[in-house]
């Protein structure tokens, strides 16, 4: 096989740029450092994804010409690709949840058990997916791995933990914050905050901006990587407890408000399953309607009648200060995740 070609599941995955350059170079690596439940939700939207453009590829037909493809999903795309991959856990349990969970991509994915150093030297790109907890016990120091991680792209989903908390794990108090990592021989550290729905690949995740800024092809493989798992929004790094409260919390926020929906109209008579399909539609397709352009508080009013059913039952639930609890549960939520990220223990006791 010619190194302009990566491999998946025995399928040929062309780089990803719409040329077929010669002397590319050698294929890319990516390792998932803790690969839990988010990091398995990557592996399994890369893969798929990958394996969707190669059977999309030319074939090419009995007069030697291609016969054309399908136009690519998105304009920027990087100009290579992960095309191996390895997931680094430590427990025999979570090796088995990798492997019955990519089971049908085992060929491109090597699973390592207590073996993050190994993980990270043979990577080109690697998520980090651990817990913060094992930040904090020294996944990022053991000997050798400063080394092993010059020069590379790590990109972290672990929630309230800054570049500059990441930073100062790897290279101590004394790393410049405000220098090129690479230029500095260290690595590059990316934040970003995806969500539960990455297990259906409908994730909303939100990259920090960097200083000083990715470069564009590394920038395009961020974006890339988690455009396989839902949508991807960019915001500046202060913001980002706000978007670990809307979209790392949001998603249980959601879930009792739909859960509250159901309750009533099972007390009402529905049966419970109909109930609970028909508030997450009636949910879903709101969400649908406002993301295809329509404001909140238009399609509101374009339900609520004079007088009707909806009118009374907006007022009750103004009445019980929900919007203002939504609210407040949003702020609260985005406090806590700050104080998380500076290592405070009990951020929801009594105030």
């Amino acid at each position: 096989m010619s190194r302009n070609k990566a491999q998946t599941d025995g399928l040929h995955v062309p780089l990803l740029n719409g040329l077929a350059n010669k002397e590319t170079e050698r294929d890319m690596t990516l390792t998932v450092l803790g690969c839990g439940t988010l990091g398995i939700a990557i592996l399994s939207g890369i893969l798929t994804s990958l394996s969707a453009v190669s059977s999309s590829e030319p074939s090419p037909s009995s007069s030697g010409t291609a016969t054309p493809s399908a136009q690519p999903e998105e304009d920027n795309l990087p100009s290579r690709v992960p095309s191996r991959f390895i997931a680094c856990v430590t427990r025999d349990a979570s090796a088995k949840r990798v492997k019955t969970a990519l089971s049908s991509h085992l060929s491109s994915v090597a699973i390592l058990q207590n073996e993050n150093l190994k993980g990270v030297q043979q990577a080109d790109v690697i998520l980090l997916g651990c817990k913060p907890k094992n930040l904090k016990d020294g996944i990022l120091r053991e000997p050798g791995m400063r080394e092993a991680l010059k020069g590379k792209l790590v990109i972290s989903i672990l929630a309230g933990t800054s570049i500059e908390s990441l930073e100062e794990n790897v290279y101590g108090p004394e790393a410049p914050t405000d220098k090129d990592p690479i230029a500095e021989g260290r690595c590059r550290f990316v934040r970003v905050m995806p969500n539960t729905a990455s297990l259906i690949r409908s994730s909303m995740t939100v990259i920090a901006d960097s200083n000083p800024p990715l470069s564009i092809s590394q920038s395009s493989l961020v974006t890339w990587i988690l455009s396989r798992i839902g949508r991807v929004v960019n915001l500046p790094p202060y913001m980002m407890d706000a978007a670990t409260a809307l979209c790392g919390s949001g998603p249980a926020f959601f879930a009792l408000m739909l859960e509250a929906m159901a309750d009533g109209a099972v007390a009402m008579g529905l049966p419970r399953a109909e109930a609970q399909k028909m508030a997450a539609q009636t949910m879903k397709g709101t969400a649908e309607m406002v993301l295809a352009g329509q404001h909140p508080a238009l399609l509101r009013e374009q339900v609520c009648t004079p007088g009707g059913c909806t009118a009374g039952g907006l007022q009750v639930l103004e009445d019980g200060k929900v919007r203002a609890s939504v609210a407040t549960g949003v702020r609260t939520a985005s406090v806590a995740a700050s104080r998380l990220g500076r290592g405070e223990q009990g951020v929801n006791g009594p105030k």
